[in-house]
């Protein structure tokens, strides 16, 4: 890799070519995987595609005039200093608020570069379009903004907004509520049966943790084996899994963890307090994401509960 102050002009220039052609991928990139879900942001990421092949056309007219039609391929990868960027773009589906703000450390990092080649340039033109595409970057904010006037329209944005609600809920809060209850739930009956069964904290510690553990492997393949979500629009399959499993361990966890005190008793009143905390989560989660009535989401979540709990307590006790 080539340190930034070592290149020439004319590398300079190149690097510059290389970046706006890029740039202009990327947002098309964007536009491409919002197209479906979010076209007004499409169409914007679109008219940003078509301002970075102006900045491209500019800085090549201005290389050809100097240096001839040769273009020497030089990229970001090849200078030190440059961020290493994350395919975003290739990611589906596109999460609308991530693409913004990736793109917003685009122009940060474009007018950086701008600033910093215009520093070095000893060409007087060179280093007056240099600075103008720096302050053209710096405006890519006011750029978007106007885009945002004509493209997202109230209606629009209020569209948009409502799909990525509902794709937040379909790839994230719907798995992980799926999983937070099932480990939640599942694991009383052989926690509790272990507990009143030996009355060994640190046996029923390993039983919980066997339980939730096991529940948790089996929840995260059972969820990514179910939908591959090309017609649901559920997302990446292994995330989803990812997080179901993640959710439904932590769920069983949670009150395994207090069988870590030796105290018998002590240990069962704490994990008792984390079951009814866990309950009230969950119906919480409930009523603010999916729409249920917080009183009917308690009831169901804590009747349901209650009477693993208690089967759990007898089967240990007979």
């Amino acid at each position: 890799m080539k340190r930034f102050a070592d290149l020439t002009e004319q590398e300079i220039l190149a690097l510059a070519i290389s970046n706006e052609e890029e740039d202009s991928r990327i947002y098309l990139g964007f536009a491409e995987g919002l197209r479906e879900q979010y076209p007004a942001s499409a169409k914007m990421f679109e008219e940003m595609a078509a301002e970075e092949i102006r900045h491209r056309t500019m800085l090549f007219d201005l290389y050809r005039q100097k240096f001839g039609e040769y273009l020497p391929l030089i990229r970001r990868q090849d200078v030190k200093g440059f961020l290493s960027k994350r395919p975003l773009w290739l990611v589906r589906p596109l999460g609308l608020d991530a693409v913004r703000k990736y793109a917003a450390g685009m122009e940060y990092e474009a007018a950086r570069f701008y600033r910093k080649a215009a520093e070095s340039a000893r060409d007087a033109s060179i280093r007056e379009l240099l600075i103008r595409l720096a302050e053209a970057e710096d405006r890519h904010e006011s750029f978007a903004e106007k885009l945002d006037e004509k493209y997202l329209t109230k209606d629009a944005r209020a569209r948009e907004d409502e799909t990525a609600r509902r794709m937040f809920l379909l790839q994230y809060v719907q798995p992980g509520l799926a999983g937070l209850m099932d480990g939640s739930v599942s694991t009383l009956a052989p926690l509790f049966a272990a507990a009143f069964a030996t009355h060994a904290p640190w046996e029923t510690f390993l039983v919980g943790m066997a339980a939730s553990v096991g529940a948790g492997i089996s929840m995260g393949f059972a969820e990514a084996a179910s939908d591959d979500g090309s017609l649901t629009g559920r997302g990446s399959p292994w995330i989803r899994g990812t997080v179901t499993g993640a959710m439904t361990t932590i769920g069983g966890v949670g009150h395994t963890i207090p069988y870590l005190i030796p105290d018998f008793w002590v240990a069962t009143t704490i994990a008792i307090a984390v079951v009814v905390v866990e309950l009230l989560v969950i119906s919480w989660i409930r009523w603010r994401y999916m729409d249920t009535p917080f009183l009917n989401a308690t009831f169901q979540i804590i009747v349901g509960g209650t009477l693993v709990f208690l089967a759990g307590i007898l089967i240990g006790s007979a």
